[in-house]
């Protein structure tokens, strides 16, 4: 049975241009912070993917800082600060704020102080996409980054979230961006590594990755590839509505990310239908994969006041390589899935 994996919100496959540059980086021997000759190659590696990150970005007025991940950056980011967010954060940057923002029933929300606010550009679980403010203190980027076109100077934020294996990059590296002037408290102490901000000898080799997926996941934004995937995406939805009625389609009315579909269908739980799925050859998922295997009822779906329904929510997410073939599979078999549900609740 071959296998279609439809979860790339969760992580994507590793794209060549990152696994040619990780195998690259893999002969520099030297330490990035030595000022020999091998030393100075390592550093070179991670400047050009600081520079290549920085250009997708369009991201010039700011720093990029290298960390183990976007969660790790999410710390890095909101450590002895005061933060206003909201339940639709993901945990990384929820579990530092106040939740205090209000969310509609469309998954958006209002700012009324960008300056001690964060949010995200998009959001992992619906794809609902946010208006960011001028001078808003933490936009997370890390879904958005690779999908559309994002310019970081020209949102006018502080501080940006984004992770390499969001977007064809390898697992274990991500990065804060840092508006110039503006500066943090570093979490990890030790050599001043990354401008004095994460010590700690760099991921060379994940770095190197994540700059390659970084500048060929812009130049397929810029090459409009992903129009075609929200075509796809939009197939899909209207397959499934051929075959139920009762399929709630979540954020549809919204500005949604092009790859992401997220419904629930009362009644039917969704950690249900995801096994049921992978027994039918199909990668999707039940909310966000960040919560160490954990399935439960989304707090992203419950705050846009789905209530119970929020337990019965799958999200399946596109990737480049989909297919119409690959969609219109996964609604046949989901059909047939739903009709043995109905079947067995009469």
């Amino acid at each position: 049975m071959t296998r279609i994996y439809l979860d790339h919100n969760a992580t994507t496959p590793l794209r060549a241009e990152a696994r040619a540059a990780m195998i690259e980086a893999m002969d520099a021997v030297g330490n990035p912070s030595s000022v020999h000759a091998e030393g100075r190659r390592a550093k070179a590696i991670v400047e050009r993917a600081r520079a290549q990150i920085s250009q997708a970005l369009c991201a010039s007025g700011a720093d990029i800082v290298f960390t183990s991940s976007a969660t790790e950056a999410a710390a890095l980011a909101c450590a002895g600060r005061t933060l206003h967010g909201s339940a639709i954060e993901h945990d990384a940057v929820r579990s530092w704020v106040s939740e205090t923002l209000p969310v509609g029933p469309d998954g958006r929300l209002n700012v009324p102080d960008p300056a001690s606010s964060t949010t995200q550009l998009a959001n992992s679980e619906t794809g609902v996409m946010q208006d960011v403010q001028r001078g808003l203190a933490l936009c997370d980027l890390t879904q958005a980054f690779g999908k559309v076109p994002i310019g970081f100077d020209a949102l006018g934020i502080d501080m940006g979230l984004i992770s390499a294996h969001k977007l064809g990059g390898p697992k274990g590296v991500g990065a804060l961006v840092l508006r110039q002037g503006l500066d943090v408290t570093a979490q990890i102490r030790g050599g001043g590594q990354e401008m004095g901000r994460r010590s700690g000898t760099e991921n060379v080799i994940g770095i190197a990755g994540f700059g390659a997926a970084a500048e060929a996941a812009q130049h397929d934004v810029d090459a409009g590839k992903w129009d075609h995937v929200e075509k796809l995406r939009n197939i899909l939805e209207s397959a499934l509505e051929a075959s139920s009625n009762t399929t709630i389609f979540v954020g549809k009315e919204a500005i949604r990310l092009p790859n992401t579909s997220c419904f629930a269908t009362p009644g039917w739980k969704g950690e249900t239908q995801v096994m049921q799925m992978d027994l039918s050859g199909f990668a999707i998922s039940a909310g966000s994969a960040c919560s160490s295997g954990k399935v439960k009822a989304s707090t992203v779906l419950t705050a846009m006041g789905l209530g119970d329904v929020a337990a019965c929510a799958v999200r399946v997410s596109l990737g480049l390589e989909t297919t119409e073939d690959d969609v219109l599979r996964f609604a046949d078999i989901w059909a047939q899935k739903f009709k043995k549900h109905e079947a067995r609740a009469a």
